[in-house]
């Protein structure tokens, strides 16, 4: 069975190799065995193999945060799946070409679904939604601001956002993302070109106050969205691309009250049951069914390829997300 494994924290292209390893064994009666179709390569895997995630395991480690899988196989004591389903897991270490999980840890997934998107269902869609629904009681007409706008979430995020009456200033570095983003219902698209952009997001917003700013950069962006904020207003912080702890000014944590806070999806997920879970995927699926989420992929690759693939997924200035299919094309 192949495996991606990392023996070394590095720059991920040159850590990651696909390795031959054992594979995983009969199931006990509360487990299911599934092949992995297809798996994205997201910043936060680049982060667990450089050594900059929030826990480092031991290595050598498996990276993989999402996937999609199809059951192949179920434990005696298993009810409410079988083979052939597919399902996303809720667990960790998914590059590889087959894993044996808790029946209790997977979630079942529509077939109707182009399989890229449904690769991309586990962490990013969710991501976006619960942005939008736990970190402040946004109503219709509200304005929020998001750097990395751009990004697979961000995308998600303004969809989601426009359903809700919710009004999205993007932030961006390029200015050709402008306009697609525009097309995608932004309401306000401004270039973060270093000169005053708290003024420029409060402009976009007509004057109005913009109650939250979704921040997946860190560092000093994290200031200027605290700058581009209401008074009372918040930041998020769901990523660190910069590599750098976030900076907040006091004055305006003391003298304006904003708050900065922080998201982890594991860790919002965990506020709710099962059965709250479930709903949130089945919907987010449904999104996917309809058109309404559609995350661009740039290219997919075998799993032998994982260097090349990893070394793809640095490029920054790439339009789409990086795939790998571990057991042969999709």
């Amino acid at each position: 069975m192949k495996q991606v494994q990392f023996a070394a924290f590095g720059l991920p292209s040159q850590v990651g190799r696909c390795v031959e390893v054992v594979d995983v064994g009969e199931t006990a009666a509360n487990e299911i065995v599934f092949e992995i179709l297809a798996f994205p390569i997201n910043p936060a895997d680049l982060s667990f193999m450089t050594g900059r995630y929030a826990s480092q395991p031991p290595l050598p480690a498996t990276p993989g945060a999402e996937s999609i899988g199809r059951v192949v196989k179920v434990g005696s004591g298993v009810s409410d799946l079988k083979p052939g389903d597919r399902i996303i897991s809720l667990l960790r270490e998914n590059w590889t070409q087959r894993r044996r999980i808790p029946a209790d840890q997977a979630i079942k997934v529509r077939a109707d679904i182009a399989l890229a998107q449904a690769a991309m269902l586990r962490i990013n869609p969710p991501t976006a939604l619960l942005l939008l629904e736990d970190i402040v009681d946004l109503q219709p007409g509200d304005w929020i601001v998001q750097n990395g706008a751009n990004s697979a979430v961000g995308k998600i995020l303004i969809g989601l956002a426009r359903e809700r009456g919710i009004r999205t200033v993007n932030v961006v570095r390029r200015r050709e993302l402008v306009a697609p983003l525009k097309a995608l219902g932004g309401d306000a698209v401004v270039v973060d070109d270093g000169t005053d952009l708290a003024g420029r997001v409060r402009t976009a917003a007509n004057g109005e106050p913009v109650r939250l700013a979704i921040d997946c950069v860190g560092g000093q962006a994290t200031r200027k969205l605290v700058d581009a904020v209401c008074d009372g207003g918040t930041v998020c912080v769901y990523g660190g691309l910069a590599g750098e702890d976030s900076a907040a000014p006091t004055h305006a944590l003391v003298f304006r009250g904003v708050t900065v806070t922080g998201f982890m999806l594991g860790r919002f997920l965990m506020k709710r049951n099962r059965a709250q879970i479930t709903a949130i995927y089945d919907l987010l699926a449904q999104r996917i069914a309809d058109g309404r989420i559609n995350v661009p992929v740039e290219k997919i690759y075998p799993i032998e390829d994982i260097a090349q693939a990893l070394k793809h997924s640095e490029d920054y200035g790439r339009d789409g997300k990086i795939l790998v299919a571990p057991n042969g094309p999709l």
